[in-house]
């Protein structure tokens, strides 16, 4: 609904701000507060420190983010190669069949995400491919999780370039892999940053699956976070969300910071 008197909007940028900081803002400030906090017995904390952080980089949880900045690159890294390959290979195929295809590749996640780690659990728990216990089971699980958004962005992608690109390329001598390299992939550039980097921001802040696969060596942040407040250690869990958000994103503004200039021109 349009408001179009002065006093209406004000009234709704007024509610609208009330809503965001109970909503996003408020949440952030405690859990920022609480890392910070040394005792927290009344309304506000009694005393303040910073060794939950010191206690957050090293140790357990030190090993606990550098599993999830691995987990993260690894699944992305792979979900961006599947992901951009199965957008390129379906455009050709026919609308009832794609729609198909669509439906099967975005599948994975439409169901909880415990659902998924279970799957992957009952089905590499046995010879050929036994995947339980091992780091790789952690990946794959991310991996089903965020192909399916991959694929999405690039299909999207796809779907904005110019019908008559392609042929041009072809009618001047250019190869496929020639087009693909130097014509389409460049032209994709800012759908695959942003693919990768919502595959990224998934990946870091996962847990349903990761919960049900995850071996002992490996356990990445969120389940580290799970397992700290759990246990009532909520300083020291605090200390770690705010790590994992100052993580995603610097990963996050460092891939938005790659220049795109065939995109741009």
């Amino acid at each position: 609904m349009l408001v179009w008197s002065r006093g209406g909007r004000a009234l709704v940028w007024s509610i609208t701000g009330l809503a965001f900081a109970a909503v996003y803002a408020a949440p952030l400030v405690l859990i920022f507060v609480a890392s910070i906090a040394r005792q927290w017995n009344g309304v506000v904390p009694t005393a303040f420190t910073l060794s939950h952080y010191g206690d957050a980089l090293s140790g357990d949880s030190g090993r606990q983010l550098w599993a999830s900045l691995a987990t993260a690159a690894m699944a992305s890294l792979v979900a961006l190669a599947l992901g951009t390959w199965a957008a390129l290979a379906l455009r050709a195929v026919a609308a009832p069949s794609r729609r198909v295809l669509d439906f099967l590749f975005f599948l994975p996640s439409a169901v909880p995400s415990v659902s998924v780690g279970l799957g992957l659990l009952v089905a590499f728990s046995q010879p050929p491919l036994l995947l339980n216990g091992t780091t790789a089971i952690v990946v794959v699980a991310h991996l089903v999780l965020i192909s399916a958004f991959v694929y999405g962005s690039v299909s999207a992608g796809l779907a904005r370039l110019p019908v008559d690109l392609e042929p041009v390329a072809e009618s001047l001598g250019a190869r496929p892999f020639y087009r693909l390299r130097r014509v389409t992939l460049p032209l994709l550039a800012p759908y695959l940053i942003a693919a990768l980097s919502l595959s990224l921001a998934l990946s870091m802040g996962e847990l349903g699956a990761t919960v049900m696969v995850y071996p002992p060596g490996w356990v990445t942040l969120p389940v580290g976070i799970f397992a700290l407040t759990d246990r009532g250690d909520i300083f020291l869990a605090s200390a770690l969300t705010v790590i994992l958000i100052l993580a995603t994103l610097v990963v996050l503004v460092g891939l938005s910071l790659i220049p795109t200039r065939a995109a741009q021109r």
